[in-house]
């Protein structure tokens, strides 16, 4: 079989209408919406705001800020156009399954799954840390490690994702009904912290807003490793402030940003993808990049960079503590906790559908497409996810993999961005809803962008990212590529021509 045989969408869109494999259309705008902000507003927006000013862009993260969501909004300009034109499961594997060929699309439904099990097994490994210090706050003295022997175990990711895991087999629409609930509250909290944080600022802290840069270059292997690929590969002397520490800065707080790509992989549950799914991922784009802008500007008032670069862990409660409203801390805790709840329900969901829409093409086990016939969910499946997430983020220290999350979010991102130039060229008879405008200009400037951001991870991550490339390979030509029911449908096609043939 070739490597680069696309599947039709005509066939995407039938194997959706699979009975005992679809999916119920159940999502609206405003769920969209929500579902957005859930994903994006999390325990980050106290802590990786504090970090990127303190360590690569000072004052100027918040341009760090507006230059990754300019590039979000490029790339889901691009995901919208393809998820009107393939409203099913899957986002940019399907995606790119319809343009650039079956291995292709394996490659980038295996960064998918790298993106959303990592992220989701970070994220819920922090919320049992964040749910200890909220017990400590008021007077519950309970660990968020407990030792076993020669094993520790973090009990708190084994909470949450059963809840949610829970919530997600019962129906899409009752999990989102639960986190637009929490949404809600937690958009309230980061407000609030945000009004707090203005009655501190000082015009002078905004001062230099772009720092002049300082050489970080260091010797060793180590060293090496932690710089960014872009140094790696240029031989510029690693650097921290001036214009590439924004650019720097902007690759770290793309991890902000990384949830609006799932909420394309909701696709085949929404009503009316057409019109429901460009506004909805727009919308709480927009309410998302506004409140780090905001949270951005009463960090960096509040305190000089210089004093956030000295803390050893910068967040919004350092600058708080930094002039002396500790109380502030109580308030953070619990909107970390909160934010982090519904975070882990939408990546749950995303993880889900990717390897659902993985497994109905027969690149994974099929077994694992079937859904319910009471809730029209993948049970299953989200089950078995939900159980691999908890043990991982219970057993393991995850966070040492964080800056994979964005490796695997924007790799895609460069692929759907140039999917849609392939796209247009091979079914220009397509007339999706919703059509990314200047031509070929923003879909190249969107791949551009992200790859750019994407230099500027560390080698380690890179070396990382090339380990999970290679497994991913071996997985696929070991399994997928036997397996994959469109090989098997042009196996058949073959045998029944050689057949004719021999009947002539």
């Amino acid at each position: 079989m070739s490597l680069f045989r696309t599947k039709p969408i005509e066939s995407s869109l039938a194997d959706a209408d699979e009975p005992g494999r679809r999916l119920k259309r159940s999502l609206t705008t405003w769920d969209l919406m929500i579902m957005g902000v859930a994903v994006a507003v999390g325990a980050g927006i106290f802590s990786v705001g504090a970090r990127a000013a303190g360590q690569f862009s000072g004052p100027a993260v918040t341009l760090s800020f507006v230059l990754a969501a300019i590039t979000c909004a490029l790339a889901i300009m691009c995901y919208a156009e393809f998820a009107t034109a393939i409203p099913v499961a899957g986002s940019a594997y399907v995606f790119t399954y319809a343009t650039m060929g079956e291995l292709a699309a394996w490659i980038i439904g295996w960064n998918l799954i790298l993106e959303l099990f990592t992220a989701a097994a970070v994220i819920a490994k922090y919320w049992g840390i964040y749910l200890s210090e909220v017990f400590a706050l008021i007077g519950w003295d309970i660990p968020a490690t407990l030792e076993l022997g020669v094993i520790s175990l973090t009990w708190g990711p084994f909470l949450i994702v059963a809840v949610f895991t829970f919530l997600l087999v019962m129906g899409t629409k009752l999990s989102a009904q639960v986190s637009n609930v929490f949404t809600i509250i937690k958009v309230g909290v980061v407000l609030f912290v945000i009004v707090a944080g203005f009655f501190y600022v000082k015009a002078e802290n905004y001062t230099p807003f772009i720092p002049d840069p300082v050489s970080t270059a260091t010797d060793g292997s180590s060293g090496v490793l932690q710089q960014s690929l872009f140094s790696f590969m240029t031989g510029a002397a690693p650097a921290q402030y001036g214009l590439f520490g924004v650019f720097a800065g902007a690759a770290i707080v793309f991890f902000a940003f990384i949830g609006f790509d799932v909420v394309a992989t909701s696709a085949e549950e929404v009503k009316d993808p057409g019109k429901t799914l460009p506004r909805g991922i727009f919308a709480g784009l927009a309410v998302v990049t506004l409140l780090y802008i905001g949270v951005s500007l009463a960090l960096t008032g509040m305190v000089p960079y210089t004093e956030l670069a000295a803390a050893e862990d910068p967040n919004l409660a350092t600058a708080f503590a930094l002039v002396g409203n500790t109380g502030a801390a109580s308030v953070i805790a619990v909107g970390s906790l909160i934010g982090l709840t519904t975070v882990i329900m939408v990546l749950l969901m995303g993880l889900a559908r990717v390897v659902l829409a993985m497994s109905r093409d027969g690149l994974l086990p099929r077994s694992l497409s079937r859904t319910s016939d009471k809730h029209s969910t993948p049970a299953r499946l989200q089950i078995i996810l939900g159980v691999l997430v908890a043990v991982v983020a219970g057993f393991t220290r995850v966070d040492v993999l964080e800056e994979m999350i964005n490796i695997g979010t924007l790799s895609a991102f460069v692929v759907v961005s140039l999917g849609i130039l392939v796209l247009r060229k091979k079914r220009p008879d397509l007339r999706p809803a919703f059509r990314v405008p200047f031509g070929p200009v923003i879909p190249v400037l969107s791949a551009v962008l992200c790859l750019y951001l994407m230099t500027n991870l560390a080698v380690e991550t890179w070396i990382y990212f090339a380990g999970w490339l290679v497994i991913g390979f071996l997985l696929y030509f070991a399994y997928g590529q036997r397996h994959s029911r469109l090989n098997e449908k042009f196996q058949d096609v073959a045998a029944a021509g050689a057949n004719q043939d021999t009947a002539v």
